[in-house]
């Protein structure tokens, strides 16, 4: 285990510190840390953005804490579900999908805003950039060790493979970036299909679709567990009371719940959904400039986007809630005594470099990561966002094999646990 915090690549056999008190030297020095770049960040989006990156960077403290108490995976729930058929942390998603669902439809069809900008969700056209990209996605996470999320949280965790595979998910979101117009312009393409809009069902109905095909996505996962008998998920340590809110495992469910009422308060602040990797592009391309690049000139930065690449990364939505998942999970980890980063084996260096770039050059294509095409593509009723979801969990499959050559572990049917 190359790092003290539970990463997707790595189990996890000690949660929390039961046996630390609540307030060491250390502890207290890193919350003091967190807290003022908090502040920091926080005065910044304010003083930048106003009001609304105000409350988005909140909003991102908020995910970062909730997926680091979680451990919310995920890159590990697919890689469980492909390797062994354990379901788990996929019913996990299947009600953290359901409970975004009906938000969105009655936040989309109600036209409800606390901001006044008329919320729109992520629905994207579905073509071969998409499959491959979904695809490329699902083969990077399992090497670089998380999603998008799951890099950002375990970052501010403590993970210290994230820090390369963060650059290189950069990396690879920019050039992704600079390619895509061959990927929209010159590749097949169905045009964006939502299952509400496009079917003429309207959203009740198409709720009530999209409701059905996560319940039959929930029992073919329990008939799979039931024939092939996976190992379980390992039991979460528990501290009492209110320890568990500041530094113990909270359930996963319990986590589904708060991340879908979070995604559905973003669309209702900022017009669209919670999402990750356009941020990415847009840091890597500022890079760019600095050495006399010019990304304005893709097609990426095309329809109005070009402007970002002029003004602060703090009035940048994402940025702020990026920023915020790592700060929030900095916070949770240096309350739970978890932040302890360590020395980066080689071969996990490299898998995390080489997943990162697919995860990035992927999530480009694909209109989004496990959060923006995935989690935001199927709450908002698009097609988009099954099918990412089908190509991601054909990546992982392809990956399994994969990961042994980086001296990564799989889950086996003759474990104990997994």
């Amino acid at each position: 285990m190359h790092t003290a915090l539970h990463n997707e690549n790595t189990p996890d056999k000690n949660r929390i510190n039961k046996d630390l008190p609540l307030k060491t030297p250390v502890q207290k020095k890193l919350l003091a840390i967190g807290l003022l770049l908090s502040l920091i960040l926080l005065s910044a989006a304010f003083f930048s953005g106003g009001d609304i990156q105000a409350v988005l960077f909140l909003i991102g403290l908020a995910l970062g804490f909730t997926l680091l108490h979680a451990r919310f995976g995920f890159t590990s729930a697919f890689r469980r579900l492909v390797a062994v058929g354990n379901p788990e942390a996929l019913k996990a998603h299947l009600l953290m999908l359901a409970a975004a669902s009906v938000l969105f439809a009655l936040i989309l069809n109600s036209h409800f805003s606390f901001t006044g900008i008329d919320p729109k969700g992520y629905v994207s056209p579905v073509g071969i950039s998409v499959v491959f990209g979904a695809f490329l996605f699902g083969i990077g996470m399992q090497l670089g060790g998380g999603c998008a999320s799951g890099t950002l949280y375990s970052l501010g965790g403590g993970s210290s493979s994230m820090i390369l595979t963060l650059v290189s998910f950069i990396a690879g979101a920019t050039i992704g970036a600079a390619h895509l117009s061959f990927w929209q312009n010159d590749t097949p393409s169905l045009p964006p299909i939502s299952l509400a809009e496009s079917t003429g069902f309207g959203y009740f109905w198409g709720l009530i679709l999209q409701l059905a095909l996560l319940a039959a996505i929930y029992w073919a996962a329990v008939q799979i567990a039931k024939r092939k008998n996976p190992p379980a998920l390992r039991p979460l340590p528990k501290a009492e009371g209110w320890k568990r809110i500041v530094r113990g495992s909270w359930p996963l469910y319990s986590a589904a719940l708060v991340l879908a009422v979070l995604n559905a308060l973003i669309l209702t602040i900022r017009g669209e959904p919670w999402g990750i990797t356009s941020a990415f592009s847009l840091w890597g391309s500022k890079f760019l400039m600095i050495f006399g690049g010019d990304p304005s000139q893709w097609g990426y930065f095309a329809g109005g986007k070009a402007q970002a690449l002029q003004v602060s990364i703090f009035k940048d939505s994402t940025s702020m809630l990026n920023f915020g998942i790592i700060l929030g999970a900095f916070l949770a980890s240096a309350a739970a005594g978890t932040f302890k980063p360590k020395k980066i084996k080689p071969k996990i260096a490299l898998a995390s470099i080489i997943g990162g770039l697919l995860m990035g050059y992927g999530a480009r294509l694909s209109f989004g990561c496990n959060i923006g095409a995935y989690f935001g593509g199927i709450a908002s009723f698009s097609l988009h966002g099954w099918v990412w979801m089908i190509m991601a969990l054909l990546g992982t499959a392809a990956a399994l094999k994969l990961r042994t050559f980086f001296g990564l572990s799989n889950p086996k049917p003759n474990d104990s646990v997994c």
